[in-house]
């Protein structure tokens, strides 16, 4: 398919809309002319042309895919689709769809780290190291169960087992995989609660690091991993949203 054939699925917006209805006219470009991965995009002043918006809401639009890791760009050469994109029909928009399968492939990549590091930081980690993760973790649950924000206890937890793994890349890769997926303003996989069913069980991680129990580490970190996914594909299936 030429590129620019995909602009006939196309309608110019009635106002000069930034963000979300320009995404969800593309998504619904991209569905509806058949783009599959690895298909060529329409360049950035025809999609700009054919919506009558600005060339740089239509970059801002696809700067967020690509941080969705939906699309690639290849310099000089085009925008091309990099992942599967299938507009919501119900509940659900398009946009926490899309994120929502961003995550499931961000987790999936996460679940292999996340073994390792966990295996290697219940083998190597020092008495002291294991102490540490044990008192963050009650750190941890103090703060989520009190409802006070939780995330510098939880970086500081999940960073000390990076540390105890004796590869300090581990926390590295994990820290730029999580910044590289954008989340939008308001979006349910940025708010507080998401992800708190989780919680119970870093208790349970920690006990395993402290034990020296790399099979019930592994195990655990599994547990806390499915949970996330499965509040993840509810979101998306529209079972968790008001």
């Amino acid at each position: 398919m030429r590129p620019d054939s995909a602009l006939d699925y196309l309608e110019p917006l009635e106002t000069r809309t930034r963000g979300v209805a320009v995404l969800d006219a593309l998504a619904d470009m991209v569905e509806r002319s058949g783009l599959k991965i690895g298909d060529r995009l329409p360049p950035e002043v025809s999609l700009a042309a054919t919506l009558g918006v600005g060339r740089s809401t239509i970059r801002e639009a696809l700067n967020r895919w690509e941080g969705l890791g939906i699309i690639r760009r290849r310099r000089g050469d085009g925008t091309y689709l990099s992942a599967r994109v299938q507009t919501s029909r119900g509940l659900v928009p398009t946009m926490v769809r899309l994120e929502g399968e961003a995550l499931l492939r961000l987790l999936e990549i996460r679940r292999t780290l996340e073994n390792d590091v966990v295996r290697k930081a219940t083998v190597n980690a020092t008495p002291k190291q294991r102490r540490q993760i044990s008192s963050l973790c009650d750190i941890l649950l103090i703060e989520v169960n009190a409802g006070r924000p939780w995330r510098k206890a939880d970086h500081e937890f999940h960073a000390a087992i990076y540390d105890a793994s004796g590869n300090p890349m581990y926390g590295q890769i994990l820290a730029n995989l999580d910044h590289a997926l954008e989340r939008g303003r308001g979006s349910p996989f940025g708010a507080d609660n998401f992800g708190l069913d989780s919680f119970p069980i870093h208790r349970d991680l920690a006990d395993a690091i402290v034990a020296a129990d790399p099979v019930r580490s592994v195990e655990v970190i599994n547990q806390l991993l499915d949970i996330v996914v499965d509040e993840v594909q509810a979101i998306i299936d529209g079972n968790m949203l008001s």
